[in-house]
């Protein structure tokens, strides 16, 4: 039995535009209960939510191997797609590597910013080595992401030459 709206949810950008959304919530949501409940309550809501939203990135990070070589170019080209964007990039996809680069250290700094004020001791040791692992992983899978791109589209160009096969404006069609 096929549901309406869990069959939106085949799309690889669909479920990346939902799991960012869910992520965004978390995120916000942990800083503002670190920073306004002063209790108990605060502190384990905070690291509560912080970790889901880590959790989330990393699972959503490593997801995101195994698409890097199809039809999505990021949760910003996502939300703000135009013809100008599809245009063809030869090599490493730097753009979205910069971009991911970007948000990491934003969200590292806030995240760490954060833990200062709201964790101290030991607590604050762990917090920031937690959120620096988090960060690298990222990173690294980041990186992956756009290396296999690169490659899968390299790979593209030189079974499309061999095949006699070259693109015109319509589309790939033969020679």
């Amino acid at each position: 039995m096929k549901l309406a709206h869990v069959s939106t949810l085949e799309d690889f950008g669909t479920r990346s535009l939902v799991v960012h959304g869910i992520m965004v919530l978390a995120f916000v949501n942990a800083i503002l209960a670190g920073l306004l409940l002063e209790s108990q309550l605060g502190l384990v809501s905070f690291v509560a939510l912080l970790n889901f939203t880590a959790g989330l990135w990393v699972a959503h990070s490593i997801h995101s191997l195994g698409n890097a070589s199809g039809d999505y170019d990021g949760v910003v080209n996502e939300l703000f797609s135009s013809d100008a964007d599809a245009a063809d990039t030869d090599g490493l996809d730097t753009g979205r590597l910069g971009r991911l680069l970007a948000l990491i250290a934003a969200v590292t700094a806030v995240a760490l910013l954060t833990s200062a004020s709201v964790l101290s001791g030991v607590l604050l040791s762990t917090a920031v080595v937690a959120v620096g692992a988090i960060a690298l992983v990222t990173a690294i899978v980041g990186f992956l992401i756009a290396l296999g791109g690169a490659y899968d589209e390299a790979e593209r160009q030189r079974l499309g030459e061999t095949a006699g096969w070259s693109e015109d404006g319509d589309g790939v069609g033969l020679e």
